[in-house]
């Protein structure tokens, strides 16, 4: 129809291959493609196949202490450390980020918190491309605005 644009259809989000359960704790990176959901805690990095269309979904249970790195992400636990999603990423309302948040689109509920910087990336390839020394992606700030959401507060009085 007229002035009607196709949108790509999103990745279902019921079917997820791997399930780390809330009684588990991962030590070390986790590689995954498919669906991945997480309830335990994983102190690591969790990369998605480069190539995929991976989707990560970390519970309200759940929580990743390291950088994630996939297209398609849902987080409503907790993470410390820097977040890359390359198509998609959803902050539900009990979400926690502790780092940056590297994304292309964004859906963010209201209660989710970010403690670090919301860096917009329209080239999604850029988002998961990586040399073999596992740097970090250097954001071009010059040319993509990023917001700072971290406030320092300092006290205004003594204690003694």
């Amino acid at each position: 129809m007229l002035g009607k644009k196709k949108q790509k259809p999103r990745r279902p989000t019921g079917h997820f291959d791997t399930l780390i359960s809330s009684r588990t704790t991962v030590e070390g990176d986790v590689h995954f493609s498919g669906g991945l959901h997480v309830d335990g805690r994983v102190r690591g990095k969790v990369a998605a196949e480069e190539g995929s269309d991976a989707v990560l979904r970390i519970s309200e249970v759940g929580e990743v202490s390291g950088d994630i790195v996939a297209p398609h992400v849902v987080i409503n636990g907790t993470v410390h450390g820097d977040v890359y999603a390359s198509a998609h990423l959803e902050l539900a309302e009990k979400a926690s980020i502790n780092g940056n948040v590297y994304y292309n689109l964004i859906e963010m509920a209201m209660g989710a918190s970010v403690n670090g910087n919301l860096v917009h990336q329209r080239e999604p390839v850029g988002l998961l491309t990586r040399d073999n020394r596992g740097e970090k992606p250097q954001a071009n700030l010059a040319d993509q605005p990023a917001t700072e959401l971290s406030a320092d507060v300092e006290g205004g009085g003594k204690s003694e």
